[in-house]
């Protein structure tokens, strides 16, 4: 795991990631995380490859990543902020998502691309967080939503 402890900022590679989540191939959506500022807001990455399941049948002729699967990699991203947060707390814990608000999709995600996934705190409760995330390839935002998860015992 690669750390970077400017500003108390943390970086993962694909060990991390899957320290962090339980998902694993086919629904793994993030492949590195470029930053994290625990509590605050999480940077991830998705390369997205030809060789993705979903592209068998979203569409053989032009292949694109759905929306709600750009949606389920900004809830991924937001659940390894929210367990890198709690630190030691995180043991033995899920995060559950809740709710989709705001979901907007701008621009088609297709293979070859890297997704930029940016996640940030908007409120933090004892159990229940909101989120807020933007889904982008090279600045130009491809998919937004407002989001809620529940932290829990797994």
């Amino acid at each position: 795991m690669a750390d970077d402890q400017r500003q108390g900022a943390v970086a993962l590679d694909i060990a991390g990631v899957l320290a962090a989540l339980p998902h694993r191939f086919p629904m793994l959506m993030v492949d590195r995380v470029a930053e994290l500022a625990p509590g605050e807001q999480i940077h991830a990455v998705k390369a997205v490859s030809m060789n993705e399941p979903f592209f068998q049948g979203h569409f053989p002729s032009r292949p694109i990543m759905p929306g709600v699967l750009q949606v389920e990699a900004l809830a991924q991203a937001a659940g390894i902020l929210a367990i890198k947060s709690l630190g030691a707390e995180a043991e033995g814990k899920l995060v559950y998502f809740m709710a989709i608000e705001n979901a907007k999709f701008r621009a088609p995600v297709e293979p070859g691309c890297l997704l930029d996934l940016n996640v940030e705190f908007k409120q933090q409760r004892a159990r229940v967080s909101k989120f807020s995330g933007r889904a982008s390839i090279d600045g130009k935002v491809t998919a937004e939503a407002d989001f809620t998860a529940m932290i829990a015992d797994s």
